[in-house]
């Protein structure tokens, strides 16, 4: 065994750790977590519940990751925290396990960066690739695409869909699903257009790209209803992958309508 770890850190008996583990000063490892090889807890983590920690993930001071949820219906049932390889968690993130009425399991990938603050409630399943700037927030049964990235102080309603490769703006509150490569903003935040810089810098290319424009300008255009306008693109672009990811989220809607682009006021002729 190579495990580092410190003198004052209290770790219960029945704790799993693997190989290459590094557990620094005074944190407190519960007795039903699992630390995979290479996972590195700075000063003062502290780690409870049914909690695995993929390999190679590092967390830093002060994160309380697996705490009993703040669910007022959690009733003491067994549920779980499980987070993949990987991951960067910074200081102060707050993670929780699931519920009995939301499968048990909150569920975060890998290759993530959760930075200071940030919280991830019961229940939610985050993808890979994930970055979640200062204090962003995530309800309970959140799902988070793939890529996507949350700015900072943004507030995620419980039950709301992020898509892959989404972007949400810093102090946006999102009460309804954002369809993947979108973009959106402001307090009550609407739908500002498509995640061009982050298509660019994820490598996409120009065509793909311009075909996802094309559309996202018929799906949000005026021409019939939505839920035509979701039909005609599907027709239209029945051979394309990405735009028919956005179709396939649009149609698998679930509590909550799409986060739809902001009304223009007509001006009235003076």
């Amino acid at each position: 065994m190579t495990q580092k770890i410190h003198p004052t850190a209290i770790i219960e008996a029945s704790a799993n750790i693997a190989d290459n583990v590094e557990i620094g000063a005074y944190c407190v490892v519960g007795a039903n977590v699992v630390l995979k090889t290479s996972v590195k807890l700075h000063s003062h983590v502290v780690l409870d519940g049914i909690t695995t920690i993929g390999a190679g993930t590092e967390i830093y001071p002060f994160s309380s990751i697996g705490s009993q949820t703040q669910d007022k219906k959690y009733e003491g049932e067994p549920a779980e925290l499980i987070i993949g390889e990987n991951n960067v968690i910074r200081e102060h993130v707050t993670m929780n396990p699931g519920t009995k009425s939301g499968g048990m399991k909150t569920i975060v990938g890998d290759n993530n960066l959760f930075m200071v603050a940030s919280h991830i409630a019961h229940d939610c399943i985050i993808g890979s690739n994930i970055i979640m700037a200062n204090n962003a927030t995530l309800g309970g049964h959140v799902h988070v695409g793939d890529y996507a990235v949350l700015g900072g102080l943004s507030a995620v309603h419980q039950f709301v869909r992020i898509g892959a490769y989404a972007v949400i703006g810093g102090m946006s509150g999102v009460e309804s699903d954002v369809i993947p490569f979108g973009r959106v903003k402001g307090d009550r935040a609407f739908l500002a257009g498509l995640n061009l810089i982050g298509l660019e810098r994820q490598g996409f290319s120009k065509d793909e790209i311009k075909t996802l424009q094309r559309a996202f300008k018929q799906i949000f255009g005026n021409e019939g209803t939505f839920d035509q306008r979701i039909e005609m693109v599907a027709s239209e672009f029945a051979d394309d992958k990405l735009v028919m990811n956005v179709i396939q989220f649009a149609r698998e809607k679930t509590r909550f309508p799409l986060c739809q682009p902001q009304k223009k006021i007509e001006q009235k002729a003076a």
